[in-house]
């Protein structure tokens, strides 16, 4: 997937989890690629490709035995007006943005690493990297301000957290009990989502073992 953007003429990097993962040397159970190519654009690509997702589209590229790779435009953070704009209202081509936009509005910091597969580097926006090296988990930018924003990112940090055996970076763990009943007014089908995630990951090594 990554070489044949590239061949089209786009920037392609593997992005977050699985080069977490990676350098930790764990198990990655998913690939997800951030390109600067457009969703039609990567669909004229690949015959394999299907479109998903209303206000931002995502493409998931399919391969035998149900293997899925998220392939993902790069982005840019909303404003406050943007973000309540009703899908459709907003041009698509101006929810895009550069590899360094896309990294910044990512939740940690260990999360917005970049693997280049052709020059075998990874490109470090938001001090990920420091962050691996000293076994911590950060979210990006203030932490009440980000809490404020989107509670589900608490559970994303306390799960990341307990998977890799990591410390919460300090400002980020005073803000988490500040915020954390802002939780009870997200959707319950993110927190299903999020729920979901986590007992993949707990069944995984279980599924593997058979």
């Amino acid at each position: 997937v990554l070489y044949r953007l590239r061949e089209g003429g786009h920037e392609a990097y593997l992005v977050g989890g699985a080069v977490r993962d990676l350098l930790v040397g764990g198990h990655p159970k998913d690939f997800d690629v951030a390109t600067s190519a457009t969703p039609e654009e990567v669909k004229a690509l690949f015959r394999n490709c299907r479109l998903i997702g209303r206000r931002f589209r995502l493409c998931h590229v399919h391969f035998p035995g149900g293997k899925i790779i998220e392939v993902a435009t790069f982005r840019r953070d909303l404003s406050a007006e943007e973000q309540a704009a009703p899908p459709g209202k907003i041009p698509p081509e101006l929810l895009y943005g550069t590899p360094r936009d896309d990294a910044f509005r990512r939740d940690v910091a260990i999360n917005a690493l970049y693997y280049n597969a052709r020059t075998e580097e990874v490109i470090d926006y938001a001090g990920g990297l420091e962050d691996l090296a000293r076994k911590r988990v950060r979210i990006i930018g203030d932490p009440a301000a980000r809490f404020a924003e989107d509670a589900v990112r608490i559970w994303r940090v306390v799960r990341y957290a307990a998977r890799l055996g990591f410390d919460i970076e300090e400002e980020t763990a005073r803000a988490i009990p500040v915020f954390a009943p802002l939780l009870g007014k997200c959707s319950g089908a993110r927190l299903y989502e999020e729920l979901n995630k986590e007992l993949i990951e707990k069944t995984r090594p279980v599924v593997d073992a058979l």
